[in-house]
This record gives structure tokens, sequence and C-alpha cells, in this order.
């Protein structure tokens, strides 16, 4: 994937992200996985490696990877091989981590997105079953740091992309994808707060044609735009320094909010350092064809997918397609107040305007809108049929939102926001305009639109707002001889 050049140079950037799978326990455990218990009330003897204890596979994890695999249209491998990473930590009790090294459950696949209007594919290495490590503490502890094991154990999916994105955007908009995939097929709630979608990204840059440059792998990223921050710093960072006769060393860093860079935090290992080799106490992973058949059969239609089919089956533009299938109970609620309205592009246009405002205002999904998308049906049904006018429709919609009523028509009728019917009403109100405005009148058949715009404006003020204003226009114009 090519990227646009900064100061001569060319960005590359791949990405590893830890997906934390929704399971009742551990991934080699029973002990629960619940966020935000007391600490170390969630670890077992067998999460610490206690001698005599043995793991055991969680099945329903290896029913999430394969779920991730099919939704990304990876390989699953048949067989897989469990390894333990050796590396010493005050957080990892076991001096281990257990993961996949040489034989991945997932492998290969691809990701797509769009950034200004251009399709973009990111290409997958691997994705990996492992296990979650503890949580160092140091707030609240008087210059000491404490430790909590409750992740200890917690099932992850690493997700490894090739080295294919050339810009922050870019990176930031397969991030978003991903967690987009992840949350849809159910196999990780998304949280990145808690800690439940963690995004490492590994950043270089190189002179065009040059070989790849020395990359520094900035950890735990936990929001799109400090991620989009953190990469912008970082590049700057790395071209000054070569810039500067400097050499980048392979690093692990940090990105700091609060001063918007990154800071190294240690020397980046190879997978050398942690000396991996196959667990003795886990035997291979075995998965069967005839359940990855039983999983494909209960998978939900995929993002794109179901994007590819609303521009299919009710004209949508490409991206209000894409802005509808962020989640897949928005995707719902478009088809159900699509097919009750039959009016698909006026149910998009309320969705992505009234609705998704509202959402974000009150950090909110569609799944808590407090308008359901049988009453925003009846509520484009108004509109329709011309009971209520656009801007009398939005005082309704903001009625319902409030909880002032419940029933479109009723909410209508207390606010007195029926548009004017009798066409000899309407005609009787034109007529008085066109008589009281003489000189409107006159700069309109000059030629003058602004002067016509203000006769309209003066047949919605007589008729308190209630007249159609599609009909005050066609009366206008024919009382003028326009």
């Amino acid at each position: 994937m090519t990227s646009r050049l900064i100061q001569g140079y060319e960005v590359v950037i791949g990405f590893e992200t830890h997906a934390q799978l929704q399971t009742q326990s551990k991934i080699f455990s029973r002990s629960p996985t619940a966020f935000g218990a007391e600490p170390n009330t969630q670890a077992s003897a067998v999460d610490l490696a206690l001698p005599g204890t043995l793991p055991v596979m969680n099945r329903e994890a290896v029913h999430c990877a394969i779920k991730l695999g099919l939704a990304l249209g990876s390989h699953i491998a048949p067989r897989s091989v469990f390894a333990r990473k050796n590396y010493f930590y005050p957080d990892l009790p076991k001096g281990y981590q257990i993961s996949q090294f040489e034989i991945p459950v997932v492998q290969g696949g691809e990701v797509s997105f769009f950034v200004d209007g251009e399709k973009k594919t990111v290409r997958l290495v691997r994705a990996h079953l492992e296990e979650d490590a503890g949580k160092s503490l140091h707030e609240d502890f008087h210059g000491q740091s404490g430790i909590d094991l409750n992740r200890a154990g917690t099932p992850l999916l690493e997700i490894v992309t090739e080295p294919d994105m050339g810009s922050s955007a870019e990176a930031v908009a397969y991030a978003k994808e991903l967690h987009k995939i992840v949350t849809w097929i159910g196999v990780c709630d998304g949280n990145m707060q808690e800690g439940s979608f963690r995004c490492d990204a590994n950043v270089s840059v190189r002179k065009p044609g040059a070989p790849l440059g020395t990359r520094r792998e900035i950890k735990n990223l936990n929001s799109f735009r400090f991620m989009q921050q953190a990469i912008d710093y970082e590049i700057r960072w790395q071209i000054e320094q070569l810039e500067d006769g400097h050499a980048i060393q392979q690093a692990t860093v940090l990105f700091d909010p609060d001063t918007g860079e990154t800071r190294a935090m240690r020397t980046k290992e190879d997978s050398a350092d942690y000396r991996y080799f196959p667990d003795p106490d886990l035997p291979p992973l075995c998965i069967s064809e005839q359940w990855i058949e039983e999983v494909r059969g209960q998978m939900p239609e995929l993002p794109r997918r179901m994007a590819e089919r609303l521009v299919a089956d009710y004209g949508l533009p490409e991206y209000d397609a894409t802005t509808l299938t962020q989640s897949l109970a928005m995707g719902a609620y478009f088809e159900a107040v699509a097919r009750a309205s039959g009016q698909p592009k006026l149910a998009s246009n309320w969705i992505m305007g009234e609705i998704s405002k509202r959402l974000n205002a009150e950090e909110i999904g569609i799944e808590a809108a407090k308008v359901s998308d049988a009453q925003l049906a009846q509520l484009i049904g108004r509109i329709q049929d011309g009971t209520i006018s656009h801007n009398a429709a939005r005082q309704v919609f903001e009625a319902l939102w409030s909880g002032e009523g419940t029933e479109v028509d009723a909410v209508i009728e207390a606010k007195g926001l029926k548009q004017l019917q009798d066409t000899g009403a309407l005609e009787k109100i034109v007529d008085e305009v066109i008589a009281a405005n003489p000189d409107n009148v006159a700069q309109f058949r000059a030629g003058k639109d602004r002067a016509f715009n203000a006769l309209v404006g003066q047949v919605m003020k007589a008729s308190k707002g209630k007249a159609n204003p599609a009909q005050v226009n066609q009366l206008l114009r024919a009382r003028l001889g326009a």
C-alpha cells in the first residue's frame, strides 16, 4: 500500500491488536473475567501456574477464533500449537505467557475499508490465541507499586497485520473497521477504556525504494483520537532524528496524551529473546471442518456485505450504506424504518442526522435510542403524506426523544403542527400577501428571486408555519404568472 510522502519520507505502519474475547471464564481456567472486581479476587491457582495445576482450553475462546477467521476470510488451521513466551515482569507470576507462535489458529485474511472515498485493503499475517498478563498499579500506593492479577489468564486474540498502512488516517480507519468487525460478530465488546480492544502500532519511515526502516512500537493505544495523535507525533520524531543524522533504535514506546508525545519505555525485543517452546501442558488444538461449518452457519451478515446489499436493495449511496453499517444494531434499525416507511433515503437522512446527533451527544448506542424504529417510520410517513412539514417533524422528534409523548399523531395534534390542508384557505392567504406586498411583487416580476422568497416567508408567517412550502411556492408562482 503506497503512502503519501512526508518531507520526502514514506511512512510504513503495521498493527498488532489485542481483542479480549467475550467468554464467561478465562482461557485456561474457570476464573471469571468480569471487569472492575476488587484486585486479586479473580485469579486462581491455574492462572498463577502454581505447582500441581494444569491449564484446560476454553472451548468458547476457540469458537470466537473460528468466527473471527471466517469474518476476515482467513485460513483456520485444523491443527495449531500453544507455546510458552518467556519473560520476566512483576505482573506475570508464571514467568511465561501461554501464546501461539509457529502455528497460529487463524492465518492470513484481510480487512478492507474506505479512506477519503478510496478503498484500502490491509493484509493480515495471523490471529493467535493467548492469555493476558496481570496489571501493575502505580497510583495510591505511596510511592510503591501494586500488582492486580485479575486479568491474568483473560482470553485474547492478537491480530497482526502486514505493514500495509501508509498514514495515520489509514491506520485509524483500519482500527475502526477491525473494531466494528469484532463487535459485530460478538467476539469482543470493544470497550477501549476497559482494555478490551488494545492497539499497538509499529511505525517506521524510509526514503522511497529503500529497505524498511527501523520500527518503534507504540503500545496500548486506547482511543482512536490518541492513536492518530501518537502516530503523527512518532512519524515527525523519526524524520527529525534521521534528518539530524541519528539512527532509529528499535524500541517500545508509550504515548502521553497530556504532552502529545511518545517516550521510550524499553528497547524492543525480538522473538528469539522470548525463548518460545511448545507448552508441555497443552496438547495441539485441533479444529474439525464440521465445527468450522457449524460456526459458519451461525455467522451474521457481515458489515461489508450488508453495506453492498443496502446499496443494491434500497438504492442508497455508498457513503450512506457504509455509515449505516457501523453496527449490526444500526443496520437493523435502518432496515426496519425503511421497510415500514417505504422511504429508505429519508430514513437514512434521519438516522445519520437527528438520530446520530443525539446518540453522539449522549454517548449511547442505537440500541438505547429514545425514538424507536416504528416511531421514526411513522414520523417519516407524516412528512410524506403532507401532514407536517420537515420543520414541524423536527419538533415532533424532539418531543418523542425527550419523552413528552409516545405517539407521533398525538404529538402533532397536541402541538398544533398539522399543515394547512384547505386549499381555499391557503389561496386566500396567498392573495392577501400579494395584495399587501406590491413592492416585492414588482421586484419579483423585474427578475429578483429574493423578493419571491420574501413573499413565501410572509405566507408561511401568515399561516403560522402550517402551510405546505411546496404548495405555497406553486400557488404564488401561479398567481404571479411565473
